[in-house]
């Protein structure tokens, strides 16, 4: 197995890339592992070279001292074995081109974003791969309950780290292993990131039923159903049900569903509140990756044959074809049959 790095890169500055440097840096804090974190605004760079603080996505939360922040991403790079990816899902592939020159040829990539990409359907490890050139086991994927505000209070959070190559995807969880955040291992890397994907687009769903005031019933009864969805999706391209009922699966799908820290369930509050799409992204700081996610996982699912009644009917919402008002009845129509994922 390799050795540890000494250097960590991460690229993506905002809630999630930033908590994701604290836990690798408190992983390595008795051994002085360096953390060099990438960011594009130079206000925030300064911020957490200064002051060891990201004010803006995480407040009131103090950063390890090993964090050390820029913008030129060739620095950053420069002697990372471990190269952490948490930019937004719809720009990754615009930014690859970028880092390739500085990639160490040994190194191992980390995906923290869940999202399909518009256009292509692709997962997040299949762009990672496709750009850069890179084996299956040189590609890591991070998934599961991961409240970014929540982990950066040191809150208790269980999470799994998956990757086609087991003794990689151990060696990789090794490397962000704290008292408070604690990773699982699979090679389930399809069934964990369809989980991530797909949890999104019910968390809007969720989300909206909360803005038009619906009860516990039916939030639910959607979280319920919406898992059903995404394990027909994950069994079809080649996932495992198994890890649908664990934390890229269940575990993740009731936090962002259930949470106010979610920035999907917000959105989906929101909209059902009556806001617009551009009403929603102008109140909001960070990106809903479900919004734009949704379209490209019907997609998936359509080409084959997988029904999917809420992401349909969330879908329909966002292309503004219906109303949030006819959302509801929309959200389990499907003909009557026995409960299950079929």
């Amino acid at each position: 197995m390799k050795a540890a790095p000494q250097t960590i890169a991460v690229l993506g500055a905002g809630s999630w890339g930033t908590t994701f440097a604290k836990i690798v840096a408190d992983c390595g804090a008795p051994f002085d592992r360096q953390i060099r974190l990438w960011g594009r605004r130079e206000e925030v760079v300064s911020e957490i070279n200064t002051g060891h603080q990201n004010a803006q996505y995480l407040p009131g939360i103090d950063l390890p001292e090993n964090i050390t922040a820029s913008t030129d991403i060739g620095w950053v790079l420069t002697g990372a074995e471990l190269v952490v990816l948490a930019v937004p899902a719809q720009s990754l592939r615009g930014q690859l081109p970028g880092l390739a020159p500085y990639l160490s040829s040994s190194a191992v990539v980390v995906s923290l974003m869940k999202g399909l990409e518009v256009g292509t359907d692709a997962r997040m490890s299949e762009v990672i791969k496709a750009e850069l050139g890179l084996a299956d086991e040189r590609v890591v994927v991070v998934s599961g309950p991961n409240l970014a505000k929540e982990i950066a209070r040191e809150e208790p959070t269980a999470s799994v780290v998956a990757c086609t190559d087991h003794d990689v995807a151990i060696w990789a969880a090794e490397l962000c292993t704290t008292a408070y955040f604690r990773p699982y291992t699979n090679t389930d890397v399809v069934g964990v990131e369809i989980g991530g994907i797909v949890k999104n687009i019910i968390a809007l769903a969720v989300g909206v039923c909360e803005g038009k005031q619906m009860g516990d019933n039916t939030k639910a009864s959607v979280i319920t159903r919406g898992l059903a969805e995404t394990t027909r999706l994950a069994i079809a391209l080649g996932g495992h049900a198994e890890t649908m009922s664990g934390l890229a699966g269940l575990g993740d799908l009731v936090a962002t569903c259930s949470s106010p820290l979610s920035r999907n369930h917000t959105a989906g509050r929101l909209l059902g509140k009556g806001l617009t799409l551009e009403e929603v992204a102008a109140e909001m700081t960070q990106t809903a990756e479900g919004i734009k996610s949704a379209q490209p996982v019907l997609d998936a699912a359509q080409q084959r044959g997988i029904d999917m009644p809420i992401t349909e009917a969330l879908c329909a919402v966002l292309r503004r074809e219906i109303s949030v008002d006819q959302l509801g009845p929309l959200l389990l129509a499907r003909e009557l049959k026995h409960e299950g994922v079929r």
